[in-house]
């Protein structure tokens, strides 16, 4: 089973290849360095169309060195592929969006002018239309990447004033009465603070960063499978106004179609799941524009009908076409082609058309 080896990636893949196990299949991971992971410092929107994290594990498959890739759902192109198929989407992770702070300040609390990160043109595009006034700046790198780089000038202001009052006072035990004090005590040793900290917040004390951010915005999805959520402040953005990406906090399982495929759905695919991801994926392929645009769709499944929310955005926030509606179960597919279409003809189709115009300026 083909993954990249990021650490949110194999968590992925882990908890789909458990669930293989458990039915008495035997899994093998395949780690992979995809296009999106070999240039680091270029942002998502410059690499090229929907697919820079997905097409080196989707040849592994078409090669035949690994049965099945698993990606986040929103990373594949909706576009037909040439006899892939997503075999199946297991129970989907929560969907919205989440702003990471230093000390849990929100959104309407941060100051004028606040540098937020993010590698998104929607996420860019949806907090410059609430907060105009904000400095949104490029954020690359894995989810604990960008958690380090967010945290990293606090912590290491802290490391350094917690280092210098614990040599100050090793100094003052030797007998050296030059030494200056620090002007700070603290109740705990510095190793007991030390200790305290979270794995990431260890590695953030060691990380220097170009750019301090006052808050980042990523995928509530990513830091729960992390396990990071306990260790940070965050607040989870409301998705009428931040809406997801479509497929945000789905997995994905690619196969090529056929016996695998059948074999794979029928022991992890979750009905509900798959619902809402093809309302959202068939209203992003309607619309096109891929990640070239700020578009966010979120569909959700209740009883008979699904609850759709589709926003797309001028690049700087400034202007959207947007539509809610209740799509019927049974005819899904048609009814979210309708929508895409309708907004299309709405004034969505112009927007994206702008947004890139503006990323092949950019490149």
């Amino acid at each position: 089973m083909a993954t990249r080896g990021s650490d949110l990636a194999l968590r992925q893949t882990g908890a789909i290849r458990d669930a293989l196990e458990s039915r008495r299949h035997e899994v093998e991971l395949l780690e992979v360095e995809t296009t999106g992971d070999e240039l680091r410092d270029e942002l998502i929107h410059r690499l090229g169309k929907t697919g820079a994290f997905v097409h080196s594990l989707d040849e592994r498959v078409r090669a035949g060195e690994a049965d099945a890739a698993v990606h986040s759902l929103k990373d594949v192109p909706t576009e037909d592929r040439e006899g892939l198929t997503v075999a199946a989407v297991p129970e989907r992770a929560p969907a919205n969006d989440v702003l990471v702070t230093p000390d849990g300040t929100e959104l309407d609390d941060l100051p004028e002018g606040a540098t937020v990160g993010t590698s998104s043109l929607r996420r860019r595009a949806q907090l410059l239309a609430e907060r105009p006034d904000l400095d949104v700046q490029p954020l690359r790198g894995n989810v604990d990447t960008r958690v380090e780089k967010l945290l990293a000038p606090t912590l290491t202001a802290e490391y350094t004033a917690r280092l210098e009052a614990k040599e100050s006072e090793d100094t003052a035990e030797d007998g050296d009465d030059e030494t200056k004090s620090t002007g700070r005590t603290f109740e705990q040793s510095f190793e007991e603070w030390f200790n305290g900290l979270a794995e990431i917040e260890r590695s953030a004390t060691e990380r220097d960063v170009e750019t301090e951010y006052d808050a980042i915005v990523l995928a509530e999805a990513g830091l729960d499978r992390l396990g990071l959520t306990h260790h940070l402040d965050y607040q989870a953005l409301p998705d009428e106004q931040f809406v997801p990406a479509p497929g945000q906090g789905v997995v994905a399982v690619v196969t090529e179609e056929g016996e695998t495929a059948e074999t794979i759905r029928d022991l992890v695919d979750d009905a509900r799941t798959r619902v809402e991801a093809t309302v959202e994926r068939t209203i992003l392929e309607t619309l096109g524009g891929g990640c070239v645009a700020p578009i966010g769709v979120r569909a959700q499944f209740r009883g008979r009908v699904v609850t759709t929310t589709a926003r797309v955005l001028a690049p700087d926030g400034t202007e959207e076409i947007t539509d809610r509606r209740s799509l019927p179960v049974e005819s899904h597919p048609e009814a979210a082609r309708e929508m895409g279409e309708d907004l299309a003809e709405e004034g969505a189709a112009e927007l994206i058309e702008r947004a890139r115009e503006v990323a092949e300026d950019d490149e």
